[in-house]
Parts: C-alpha cells; sequence; structure tokens
C-alpha cells in the first residue's frame, strides 16, 4: 500500500518515539501522548496507523512492541537495505564514511565516481568508477542508490542509474531529476532548506524587534 511522504515521515517519527518510551520501561502507550509527542492530534495518529490496519484499545492504548514490529515492516526495517552511493565528492565521502546507517538496517555496501583517481576498490566501502555502476548493480541486486553528483551532471547519471535497474534514489542534486513512473526519487534541496529556516529566524528576530519597541 503506498501512502504519501508526509505519512511516511511521521510513521518515522513514531518509531524514533516509542523506541524512548521503550528504553524508558514503558510497554503501553496512548495515541494523544505519541500525538504530542509528535506534534499530532490523537485523531492523527489513529488515522495513520489504521491505514495499515493498526488498532489499539480505548482504555488499554497500543502495546509499544507490537506497534515497534508493525512500524519496522512498514519502513522496512525487518530487513538490511544495500545502498550505493554515486559521486564520491564530499558529500559522497561523508556518507559511505558514516557508520550510523548500519543500526538502522541501512547499509552502504559501495560508490561510484567517474574520476578515476577516486576509485578505491580495497576500501571498507570501495569504489567503483561509474562504467561498472550497471554490472554491480545487477550481480548484487541493488535497488536504491544515492546521486551526489554536480548539478549538471545530475539527469545524465540518474539515466544511468535508472538503466543500471535502480529503482529509489535519494538526489542530493539541486534540480528536479526526470525518471519513470516506476522510479521513487526524494531530493534532498539543502539550500532551500537552510534558506527556510533563515527566512524564520529572521522573522522571529524581526518580531521580538517590533515587540521590543513597542
Amino acid at each position: 500500500m503506498l501512502v504519501n511522504k508526509k505519512i511516511i515521515s511521521r510513521f518515522s517519527q513514531y518509531r524514533e518515539v516509542l523506541l524512548k518510551f521503550q528504553e524508558m520501561g514503558l510497554s503501553k502507550i496512548f495515541s494523544n501522548v505519541l500525538g504530542d509527542a509528535v506534534g499530532v492530534t490523537s485523531a492523527q495518529v489513529r488515522k495513520d496507523f489504521s491505514l495499515h490496519g493498526i488498532s489499539g484499545n480505548k482504555r488499554g492504548g497500543y502495546q509499544i512492541e507490537d506497534l515497534l514490529h508493525e512500524l519496522r515492516s512498514i519502513l522496512g526495517k525487518d530487513k538490511v537495505h544495500h545502498v550505493v552511493v554515486v559521486g564520491i565528492g564530499n558529500l559522497g565521502r561523508a556518507l559511505i564514511q558514516y557508520t550510523g546507517f548500519d543500526k538502522e538496517g541501512i547499509q552502504i555496501v559501495a560508490g561510484f565516481d567517474i574520476d578515476p583517481a577516486k576509485v578505491n576498490k580495497r576500501n571498507r566501502i570501495p569504489v567503483y568508477h561509474l562504467d561498472e555502476l550497471n554490472k554491480y548493480v545487477c550481480e548484487n541486486q541493488i535497488q536504491i542508490g544515492v546521486l551526489a553528483v554536480p548539478d549538471a551532471a545530475a539527469q545524465s547519471v540518474c539515466n544511468i542509474m535508472v538503466d543500471s535497474d535502480i529503482k529509489g534514489i535519494l538526489n542530493f542534486a539541486q534540480i528536479r531529476l526526470i525518471a519513470p513512473e516506476d522510479v521513487v526519487i526524494n531530493s534532498v534541496f539543502l539550500q532551500m532548506e537552510l534558506e527556510n529556516v533563515i527566512y524564520f529566524v529572521n522573522a522571529m528576530e524581526n518580531k521580538c524587534t517590533r515587540c521590543r519597541s513597542s
């Protein structure tokens, strides 16, 4: 069942909150408590869960372990996902060196770049030339890739990834990519996100200034 990105984002937030409550020794939780922790109404929590047939008890609430089991399955946390990174610049290098993905069931297994100087197959996570992407993806049944190349090359590299049968792409290039309908692309526009933060910080400062001067 496909749901929109906002719901998936909330599922991730629910899971993080539930893990914290479980670490605190709790075994049950009510929708209003979970909603308050995430910043949504209890009705929204129940509606989100109902999309996947998850129901609670008005008096007893939800069993945290049962919820976590369901959310692990929904978010694909019940198996290890192998991921490749295409583009080994500063961002790509940081991604393949980051070890925190492993505990979340995400394993970056290889990097790819067009620059021969960056190729190193002896690394803990080997880096191959981009020409080898198709063969590697086919042999290792990779479905997910991270695209971390300059904007000018992003669409052409995206095409190569799609032709290699990559079905999901996390895009860090600051352009919108075009791909077939059966390929999922999630773009992270870092500059836009930072500009949003700057705007709201400036708006809050201006509001405080007006308050002080009034």
